[in-house]
């Protein structure tokens, strides 16, 4: 389990800018230390632990990238065609028995190994071929149409670097260069509860001042498609001492603790007090909006991240705060997503010194442009405004106000969860 310092920076109760939180999170949370060994087609999210070596040059010998007729680039004319004989027919998998000679072409196939003596390639629709002979025009250079060897990747060279999180494209690669299995990094184990006596499990009937638990079901899918390996705890009611006995159990065999709820300044608000209970609170309000009430701590050596009660708060949260945390956890190198400018079709008026997000659909303008259209409600419990939407609008802290005709900055939900 990784082991968290219980003085990674001290609690205070100014609010904290986002990059600061995810800076000194960085510097106090280390990876886990297992490494395992997993066959290819399980490595997919997985972490890279050491850098994997490429044993071979991709590709491993000179080929051809088109179908055609491979050349001696210094048989063609440099004023029109040139008629060259056809001396072999070359597929894929197969070597040419000879070495093209002087004024000889051979019919060569995609991939297929470049003939001795041979440099430069015609697509067969360029050229005019007869029974025996080929006619191929004028103009095209030398190399052209061959891939050479090593060209993609070079014997001894890295080919994927540790901290890389697998994605398809890495699994063919190392699929391309011959593995059948990669070293990679434990899963992070996360435990994740609810808090709140108005919380009820879906499927149960449900009381007249209660609600569904939403949140617990967001973050298990938002761990799930970060890779992690998620523990489903359920609920835990407002009672300070069993919140505090829960968190503590679950902190002898998880690398972090993820709630939902309870951390606000309310007096039935008991996360923050259980958490200092039986470990400490090194971190509490953010300023991003929406979701200013994060709780971050350390117990017994693993990581606490208490998140707000509403689900867009617990959203936001998570992406930018939670989830660089946990690819930190898992040994990832950690990217935020870039901001596409993107122009507002909405005005919006926010405080300075606070980073906010803004729910938005896009629509094509019909002037060409894209334009991000802000979701009617902006309660931080109105799920729908997730669902009827494309992603956020990034509003940086030293801005304060949005104008229709300017640009925002828009990170898709997809950016935010990949």
């Amino acid at each position: 389990m990784a082991q968290l310092s219980d003085d990674c920076f001290a609690f205070g109760g100014a609010l904290l800018p986002v990059e600061e939180a995810a800076k000194r999170m960085a510097e106090h949370v280390p990876p886990v230390a297992e490494i395992e060994r997993v066959p290819l087609m399980d490595a997919l999210g997985r972490v890279a632990a050491r850098d994997v070596i490429s044993s071979v040059a991709l590709p491993p010998f000179d080929n051809s990238a088109v179908d055609g007729y491979a050349v001696r680039h210094a048989d063609l004319r440099n004023d029109g065609d040139t008629t060259l004989k056809v001396a072999g027919w070359l597929q894929a998998g197969g070597r040419a028995a000879k070495p093209v000679g002087a004024g000889e072409a051979i019919r060569i196939f995609t991939g297929a190994p470049m003939p001795e003596g041979a440099d430069t390639v015609f697509m067969q629709e360029d050229v005019s071929a007869d029974e025996g002979s080929v006619a191929v025009p004028s103009g095209l250079k030398r190399g052209a149409n061959r891939r050479l060897a090593g060209e993609d990747l070079k014997q001894g060279t890295i080919a994927l670097p540790a901290g890389r999180r697998l994605t398809p494209q890495d699994i063919a690669l190392a699929a391309a260069i011959g593995l059948t299995h990669v070293d990679v990094r434990r899963r992070p184990r996360v435990a994740v509860f609810s808090t709140g006596d108005e919380i009820v499990e879906p499927g149960q009937p449900l009381g007249a001042a209660s609600l569904y638990d939403a949140n617990r079901f967001l973050l298990l899918a938002l761990l799930s498609e970060a890779g992690a390996e998620a523990h489903d705890l359920g609920i835990l009611r407002d009672d300070a001492a069993k919140l505090a006995a829960s968190i503590e159990k679950a902190a002898g065999d998880h690398d972090l603790i993820l709630t939902s709820g309870g951390v606000s300044t309310g007096e039935a608000d008991h996360v923050k007090t259980a958490v200092e209970s039986v470990g400490k609170l090194v971190l509490w309000r953010l300023a991003i909006k929406p979701g200013r009430p994060v709780a971050m701590g350390v117990v017994r050596g693993a990581a606490f991240a208490g998140l707000p009660g509403n689900p867009v708060a617990v959203f936001v949260t998570f992406v930018h705060v939670v989830r660089p945390l946990l690819m930190r956890l898992a040994g990832a190198d950690v990217t935020p997503p870039a901001p596409i400018p993107v122009r507002a079709a909405f005005s919006y008026k926010k405080k300075k010194g606070r980073r906010e997000y803004v729910r938005v659909g896009l629509r094509l303008a019909p002037d060409g442009v894209v334009e991000a259209v802000k979701h009617p409600q902006e309660g931080a419990g109105v799920i729908t405004s997730l669902t009827e939407t494309d992603g956020l609008a990034e509003l940086l802290e030293d801005r304060i106000e949005v104008a229709p005709g300017s640009n925002v900055g828009f990170l898709s939900y997809a950016s935010l969860i990949a």
